[in-house]
């Protein structure tokens, strides 16, 4: 301990203003280093009182330190830099003498080990320079702010206007569909009724020649069955076609060709068409000789024997006709030669002719229309469109005239009730789209909305980041490669006193075996609109600096700007 005249020297009393105050004492605090009139110092927490001489005596007598605020003798102690020229500082009090000037004064370089130099008042300079610049930003981003929220005011007015005049609009819009509605609904009904008639006039149309086909094919089977030409199909001429075979046992027996005609005999045509053929027509297949099946023509018929055969030519063996005919003059081949030719003549004319008869027939013929009451309308003139005939039996025969208004009565009702629908359909969307709008928080006086609808990014070594202010946040690699979802729009977080200084996006891609990523936007003072940084402070936890004239205050002080220097 330093002999007692030092420390009562220790005691020197530092001047600010009208009240003295020890060496190391706040200005906020000098009140509590006056002596009482029994010269008497109570520690600031209240805990214990001494006498004054204690005070700065490098000994630590009050349990906060407070005796003791120019040495170092309390490890919790503090020391107030005075710094006249420039703004007061707090250090711990081990700083006090300890060969470095903490203090821009020297004021805590008092023992004489060590020279401070004053650069107080450079240090003011400069100070003062840097406040002055914050404070001229802060007034520009203030002169934004109003502007950014005069128009964000203007903005919601309007919309609301908007929205109000979409209201009494939508009104009418919903009267007028439904009157366009009941109008389409009595255009339909006489449209549906004619156009049903018509389908089932064209059904039994079709109908009528389909049964037209099956009983043609059915005349046809029952002709190539019919063998003998006794105009009946029996048993017997079933038996030779293996698909009546039912045990599928290679032979068609008796009586299971007489189980394909309904156990009878035989069976007229009338009988095989009505009620033979659309049993067996699924399986029924066309005898074809094998002399047809090989050479692609069908053989000629058998010559017949015994009685009915015909009396041997003269052309046998042995017989003068049978020898080989005398050779022919040559004038003879040449006339041969030259019938040969008028004959392969006349045959291409013939072909010529067929040719152009084919080509005339094979205009389909138009067919009849259908009027309303189901009756056949006789057809149009045929034109040079070529359609088979096939075709022309599934195409739907065109309605008639009435028919035709009926349709375009609807259509026309059909096109206004459309327009009336997607006319309201607009409406609906423009106020969802609006009430959407009005429901977002923009800040106190709408300063905020300027950020509505844009977009922001900032890259680093690795990543693009990209923040849509209102809707969501993403990532991307530099490199190439899919956008990742870091969140969208939740809703403002900052602490109460300060709510508008950070929003959070929530709910983005979830991280593998861990949680769905978030975004935590930092809003704070700048001249421009701008995202400055981003970074992930917790896994798949994400924090973006985003710096802007709306988060300015206006409220810069010359302490503000060193506030985290008070140790």
């Amino acid at each position: 301990m330093l002999p007692k005249l030092i420390l009562i020297c220790c005691l020197a009393v530092i001047t600010s203003g009208s009240i003295p105050r020890p060496r190391g004492v706040a200005d906020s605090n000098a009140s509590h280093y006056q002596p009482n009139s029994e010269n008497v110092f109570v520690c600031i927490d209240g805990s214990q009182s001494f006498p004054y001489t204690y005070v700065n005596d490098d000994y630590c007598d009050c349990a906060d330190g407070s005796d003791e605020p120019g040495t170092s003798a309390c490890p919790n102690g503090k020391f107030t830099c005075t710094n006249i020229g420039h703004r007061p500082l707090i250090v711990p009090a081990s700083r006090v003498n300890d060969g470095v000037c903490d203090c821009c004064d020297g004021t805590d370089e008092y023992s004489g080990n060590i020279a401070c130099v004053n650069t107080c008042n450079e240090l003011g300079k400069k100070h003062k320079e840097e406040v002055e610049r914050i404070m001229k930003l802060q007034e520009e981003g203030v002169r934004k702010k109003k502007e950014f929220a005069e128009s964000g005011k203007k903005m919601k007015e309007e919309k609301k206007a908007r929205l109000e005049q979409l209201q009494a609009d939508r009104e009418a819009a919903e009267t007028e569909r439904q009157e366009m509605e009941a109008k389409k609904d009595e255009a339909e009904a006489p449209e549906k009724e004619a156009k049903d008639r018509h389908q089932k006039a064209w059904d039994e149309e079709k109908a009528r020649r389909s049964a037209e086909k099956d009983a043609a094919a059915g005349m046809t089977a029952f002709n190539e069955l019919d063998s003998n030409n006794d105009n009946f199909v029996d048993v017997l001429e079933m038996v030779v076609h293996n698909e009546f075979d039912i045990d599928s046992n290679g032979v068609v027996s008796e009586e299971e060709a007489k189980e394909h005609l309904e156990e009878v005999e035989k069976v007229d045509q009338d009988t095989f068409v009505s009620k033979i053929w659309p049993n067996v027509k699924q399986i029924y297949k066309p005898l074809v000789p094998e002399e047809a099946q090989s050479d692609g023509e069908a053989s000629p018929p058998a010559e017949p024997q015994g009685e009915t055969a015909t009396p041997p030519t003269p052309e046998t063996p042995g017989s003068p006709d049978s020898l080989p005919p005398p050779p022919l003059d040559p004038e003879d081949y040449y006339e041969e030669d030259e019938e040969e030719e008028e004959e392969d003549e006349d045959e291409d004319d013939d072909l010529d002719d067929r040719d152009d008869f084919d080509d005339s027939s094979s205009t389909a013929t138009p067919l009849p229309s259908i009027s309303a009451d189901g009756t056949l309308v006789s057809p149009d003139p045929p034109t040079n469109d070529v359609q088979t005939q096939d075709d022309s039996d599934e195409k739907m025969p065109d309605y008639d005239d009435e028919t035709k208004v009926l349709i375009e009565a609807a259509d026309v009702a059909r096109n206004s009730f459309n327009a009336a629908d997607e006319k309201l359909k607009s409406i609906d969307r423009e106020i969802s789209s609006l009430q959407s709008y009005m429901n977002l928080d923009f800040g106190n006086e709408e300063e905020f909305s300027v950020l509505k609808d844009q977009c922001f990014e900032y890259t680093d070594r690795e990543y693009t980041y990209k923040l849509c202010v209102y809707e969501r946040a993403s990532q991307r690699p530099k490199s190439g490669g899919s956008e990742t979802s870091l969140g969208t729009w939740g809703r403002w977080s900052g602490p109460e006193n300060d709510r508008y200084s950070s929003q959070l996006y929530e709910r983005g891609q979830n991280c593998w075996n861990g949680p769905d990523r978030s975004v935590k936007v930092h809003f704070k003072c700048g001249p421009e609109n701008q995202l400055t940084n981003a970074y992930e402070p917790s896994r798949c936890e994400y924090a973006f600096d985003f710096i802007t004239p709306v988060s300015c205050s206006g409220k810069v002080s010359p302490l503000d700007t060193h506030a985290h220097d008070e140790l």
